[in-house]
């Protein structure tokens, strides 16, 4: 059997094997056309949506967002099986026309709105399975609308707070056709993964901005990331991690020093001794910055090298893992980023918030670095590099569709256009969500 007809078989099987579950098959097919059901009203009243629905309560809302969340890493066993069993629930959406489009009037679509456009926006998140079809459809945007728009937020990693902005409405708007595009561009990626990626390992998902710790199959820590721009993308890998160090010096990319630190000494001559940047030639002696030529054409060829503090680029930590794109996961002097909607900032290496309970982990295996030590050492800002007893596997990745055996799917944003269709790149790159008027 080829590998398509395999997954076709699988989808079949898989479909079959829910309508089943929830009396849907075809056996259902002749009662819903008795009823002359729309297809629509076909999609609305089909239990294989998803599982999560039945247990939805209208005044739990809050923990939509959290119930999202899931224990299952996005890269293991289970990932095939699980983004297959999406496909096919998504292929008999597309198949029956998929999922209104919401087009708002006047007012924003929030909690306490009464608007015709409100009952589109419950068709939808009826056959996405985010709202029950007890709730209805009507006009009132009323709690149950809320928490279910909070959790079709949190499965498209936008800020769960109920209300359709300008982002939430784009991805609300993407047609399921293209979905089930991104899921089937993603299980192909999935499928390129290894059976055994290690007892302990990390996963670096660039889409998600997210960095997850796993550890015997379950997620052990999960971290906010800041990645690589489109412009200077962070790259795809499969390394180790072998090294920690605390308190690390910071050595200027080429790329940076002529990209963005020439430009900034021309306007600003006393930047590198602001920013504690020292400049050392091939001996490793020190050169004074007034005695370059900064409106040169070609940088000077020497280190710009950071030392340890509460200013240097990488703040207290720097994670390594053998590339050859010298990127590394660090920590970052400037927290506030990780509130951004989305985090795609970086020049190719990883910021991670918490990134001190990461280290934590990585070292638990490597004698005499309890956390307290780790503490008690990156309070004297010297620089001590601590190679790992056992080397920990770790994974770039680029999964921009997932869904785990709960059966929530999990979509973001495209930010590097590899899934073939510029719709699903939201353009969240662009500051804060606006309500969209």
């Amino acid at each position: 059997m080829s590998k398509k007809n395999g997954i076709e078989a699988f989808s079949r099987r898989s479909f079959l094997r829910s309508a089943a579950t929830f009396g849907v098959a075809a056996l259902a097919a002749p009662a819903l056309a008795q009823q002359d059901q729309t297809p629509l009203d076909a999609l609305i009243n089909n239990r294989a949506r998803g599982n999560w629905d039945d247990q939805f309560d209208a005044k739990a809302a809050a923990r939509t967002a959290a119930a999202v969340q899931s224990n299952t890493p996005i890269l293991g066993p289970d990932s095939v099986p699980n983004i297959q069993q999406a496909i096919a629930q998504y292929q008999n959406i597309a198949a029956n026309g998929g999922w209104p489009q919401i087009t708002p009037g006047d007012q924003k679509l929030q909690l306490g709105v009464t608007d015709g456009a409100v009952q589109a926006l419950r068709q939808h998140l009826m056959v996405t399975g985010d709202l029950p079809r007890e709730a209805g459809i009507s006009s009132a945007f009323d709690s149950y609308v809320d928490g279910a728009v909070k959790r079709f937020q949190a499965r498209h990693g936008l800020p769960p707070d109920g209300v359709i902005g300008d982002f939430t409405l784009k991805a609300m708007n993407i047609p399921a056709n293209l979905r089930l595009q991104q899921l089937n561009t993603n299980l192909v990626r999935l499928q390129t993964f290894p059976a055994d990626l290690g007892r302990r390992h990390v996963m670096v998902n660039i889409p998600a901005t997210r960095v997850e710790a796993v550890e015997d199959g379950q997620v052990a820590l999960r971290h906010e990331a800041i990645v690589g721009r489109e412009s200077r993308p962070t790259h795809l890998i499969n390394s180790k991690i072998y090294e920690v160090i605390l308190n690390p010096y910071w050595t200027a990319p080429r790329s940076i020093i002529i990209k963005d630190i020439m430009p900034l000494m021309r306007k600003d001559p006393t930047y590198l001794t602001k920013n504690n940047i020292r400049l050392l030639d091939g001996k490793g002696q020190e050169v004074a910055p007034e005695t370059i030529d900064w409106n040169s054409d070609k940088a000077p060829n020497l280190m710009f090298r950071q030392d340890p503090g509460k200013t240097n680029a990488m703040a207290s930590t720097k994670i390594n893992f053998y590339n050859p794109n010298n990127e590394y996961m660090h920590d970052t002097p400037e927290q506030g980023l990780f509130n951004k909607l989305m985090r795609f900032d970086s020049s190719g290496c990883v910021r991670v918030q918490n990134v001190r309970d990461l280290a934590t982990w990585l070292l638990t295996d490597t004698p005499g670095w309890p956390r307290q030590h780790i503490e008690q050492v990156i309070s004297t800002r010297v620089n001590t590099p601590i190679k790992l007893a056992t080397e920990v596997p770790v994974y770039f990745v680029y999964i921009s569709a997932w869904s785990a055996a709960d059966g929530i799917v999990q979509f973001r944003d495209d930010i590097y256009n590899l899934d073939g269709n510029a719709q699903l790149a939201l353009d969240t790159t662009q500051g804060m969500e606006q309500p969209v008027q």
